[in-house]
C-alpha cells in the first residue's frame, strides 16, 4: 500500500505541476492569506464568491483555488492574532494569549517564524495522513449500501450542527431548514414540484450559488459592516531577521508543535469540530501538561507554536472525510463539496477511482501550496499589515458588486439576483438571532443525497425502517448518533472552560473586539 500511495502521490504531483494547476493554486493561496488579515471576509465568503468562477475552470483548478483559500487563511489569520491583538477568525483567537505578549516584548518577529514552522509541519502532517488514510477508508466504503451510506450521513448532518459554534438546538434547527431548502424542486422519481410555489425560475431547485452567495456574502457583510475598531500599528514593523527564533524557543517549541499536531488530527476526523474548536483544545492541553502553567498568557511561544499547529493540521484533515466519503465535516467542506457537485463529479468513495487527477491532484497541491505561503508570508509581512488600512466602507460595495456579477453570470437570470437578495436577508436576520446559517448549508449539500440513498433502503427492505438497525455498520452509525447527542446534552449541562472560552471569543470575534486581550 505504501509503494501504491508514493505511485500515486508522483502522479498527483504531475497533475498539480501542470501550468494552469500551479496557477490556481497560487491564486487561490494568495487570495486565502490576504482575506485571512482582512477582518469580516474568511474563507466562507470568499470561497462564496468566487463559486460562480469555477463555472469557466477545469475542475482540478477549480478545486485547487478554493482549497487553497481554505488553508491559505490561515496563514493570514495568524499574522494580526500575534502582531496586532486582532484575532481576524475565530481558529486565531487562542492565539492572541501567548502571541501579543511576546510581540510586546520585542520577540513578535520569532512567534511569526514558529508560527510559520508550526503552520508547516501541522499541514504536513495533515496532508500525510489524507494520503494513507483516504485510500483505506475508501475501501471500506465501497462495501457501504444505501442503509450505511444514509445513516453515516446522518452521523455527520449531526454532529456538523451539534458541534457548530452556538446552540446545538439552533444548529439542528438550522440544518432542518437546509434539509427542505435541499428538496425544493422537480422530484427526479416522481416529477412532482415540491415547495415551488407555483414559481417555474423553482422547479430546478434553489441554485447552490445563490444560497451560498446570500448567506455567507450577503448576510455576512452586513453584520460586519458597521463594525470598525482602531488598530495599533507600532509593534507591527517585523524585518526577516526577526523571524528567526531562538535555540531555546526552537527546543521548546517542538513538542508542543507535535502535540498540537495530534490533537489538530483527532479533531479533523469528527465532522464538525473544526480548526477552532481543535486550537482551543490543544492550547489548554499544551497549558495542562506544563511545569510553568501559570506563565501561559505572559508570553510562552509554546503558546503559539501549539494552537496553530493543531488549526492546521485540523484543515488539512478536514478533507478527508470530505473527499474520500463525501461527508462534509463543516460549512467550508459542504461548499467545496457543492463545487464539485456543480462541476458534475459526485464525491465519495468512487472519486479516487474515477476521478484520480482530482483527487491526488489536490494533495499534491498542498505541499506546494503550503510552501508558497511560507515563501509569501516570510518577507511579505509588512504588506498583509498594511492591508488592514483599507477601509470598510470600500471593501463591501465592491464584494456586493462581485456577489450581484457572480450570481448573474451563472444562469444569465435576474431571478437568482433577486433570490440570493432574499436569502441574505433572511439570513441577516439569523444571525441578529444569534442562528449561525453555516449549518444551513450542510443540510443543503447532504439533504438530496440523504433522501436519495434513505428512498433507496426502503424500497430494498420493503419498507421495514428497522433495517438501519439490523445491518451492524448502520446500527454503529446510530449508535454513534445517539452517543454524540448524550455527550453534547452531558457537556452543555457541565459548560467546560474550553467550550466556555470558544464561545466567548467567537461573540467578542463578532462584535469587533479581541476576546483574547481579556
Amino acid at each position: 500500500m505504501f509503494a501504491s500511495a508514493l505511485t500515486d502521490l508522483w502522479y498527483g504531483f504531475g497533475v498539480a505541476f501542470e501550468p494552469q494547476n500551479i496557477m490556481w493554486c497560487f491564486v487561490g493561496v494568495l487570495v486565502g492569506n490576504m482575506v485571512g488579515v482582512l477582518p469580516g471576509m474568511g474563507p466562507l465568503a470568499t470561497i462564496s464568491v468566487l463559486l460562480p468562477l469555477t463555472f469557466g475552470i477545469k475542475p482540478v483548478g477549480a478545486i485547487l483555488m478554493l482549497s487553497g483559500v481554505f488553508y491559505g487563511a490561515q496563514y493570514g489569520g495568524a499574522i494580526c492574532s500575534i502582531l496586532l491583538n486582532l484575532p481576524c477568525h475565530p481558529p486565531h483567537a487562542v492565539t492572541c494569549l501567548d502571541g501579543f505578549p511576546l510581540t510586546k516584548q520585542g520577540r513578535g518577529g520569532a512567534a511569526l517564524g514558529i508560527t510559520v514552522i508550526s503552520s508547516f509541519v501541522g499541514a504536513s502532517w495533515g496532508i500525510t495522513e489524507m494520503i494513507f488514510l483516504s485510500p483505506v477508508l475508501v475501501q471500506m466504503a465501497l462495501k457501504f449500501g444505501p442503509t450505511e451510506i444514509c445513516s453515516l450521513m446522518l452521523l455527520g448532518l449531526l454532529a456538523g450542527s451539534t458541534l457548530a459554534r452556538g446552540s446545538p438546538l439552533k444548529g439542528i434547527a438550522m440544518t432542518i431548514v437546509g434539509l427542505l431548502l435541499g428538496i425544493v424542486g422537480t422530484d427526479i422519481e416522481t416529477g412532482t414540484p415540491r415547495f415551488t410555489f407555483g414559481i417555474p425560475s423553482l422547479f430546478d431547485g434553489v441554485e447552490l450559488v445563490a444560497l451560498a452567495l446570500g448567506l455567507f456574502g450577503i448576510a455576512e457583510f452586513m453584520k460586519s459592516v458597521n463594525q470598525y475598531s482602531e488598530i495599533n500599528t507600532k509593534y507591527s514593523n517585523v524585518t526577516f531577521s526577526d523571524m528567526r527564533p531562538s535555540r531555546d524557543e526552537f527546543r521548546r517549541s517542538i513538542p508542543a508543535m507535535f502535540r498540537g499536531t495530534l490533537i489538530g488530527s483527532l479533531c479533523s476526523l469528527i465532522p464538525g469540530t473544526g480548526p477552532t474548536i481543535a486550537s482551543f483544545m490543544s492550547y489548554a492541553a499544551e497549558k495542562k501538561i506544563s511545569k510553568t502553567p501559570e506563565k501561559f498568557g505572559t508570553g510562552m511561544i509554546e503558546g503559539v507554536a501549539c494552537p496553530e499547529a493543531s488549526t492546521h493540521s485540523s484543515v488539512q484533515g478536514d478533507f478527508i472525510p470530505t473527499m474520500s466519503l463525501g461527508i462534509p465535516g463543516d460549512a467550508v467542506m459542504a461548499l467545496i463539496l457543492g463545487a464539485l457537485m456543480i462541476q458534475g463529479i459526485v464525491p465519495g468513495p468512487q472519486l479516487i477511482s474515477q476521478h484520480p487527477d482530482i483527487f491526488w491532484g489536490l494533495v499534491a497541491s498542498f505541499w506546494i501550496g503550503n510552501i508558497i505561503l511560507v515563501v509569501l508570508n516570510v518577507p511579505m509581512i509588512g504588506l498583509w499589515v498594511k492591508l488592514l488600512m483599507i477601509p470598510y466602507k470600500y471593501l463591501f460595495p465592491s464584494a456586493l458588486f462581485f456577489v450581484a456579477i457572480g450570481v448573474y453570470s451563472t444562469n444569465n437570470d435576474m431571478f437568482q439576483v433577486g433570490e440570493t437578495v432574499v436569502i441574505g436577508l433572511v439570513g441577516y436576520l439569523l444571525l441578529l438571532l444569534d442562528f449561525h446559517p453555516a449549518s444551513i448549508l450542510l443540510g443543503f449539500v447532504l439533504g438530496p443525497r440523504f433522501e436519495e440513498n434513505f428512498r433507496r433502503a426502503m424500497l430494498i427492505s420493503r419498507g421495514d425502517v428497522l433495517v438501519f438497525a439490523k445491518h451492524p455498520i448502520s446500527a454503529f452509525f446510530l449508535f454513534m448518533c445517539v452517543v454524540l447527542i448524550a455527550a453534547q446534552i452531558y457537556v452543555r449541562l457541565r459548560k467546560p472552560k474550553v467550550l466556555a472560552s470558544v464561545d466567548a471569543a467567537e461573540r467578542e470575534l463578532e462584535r469587533g473586539t479581541p476576546a483574547a486581550a481579556e
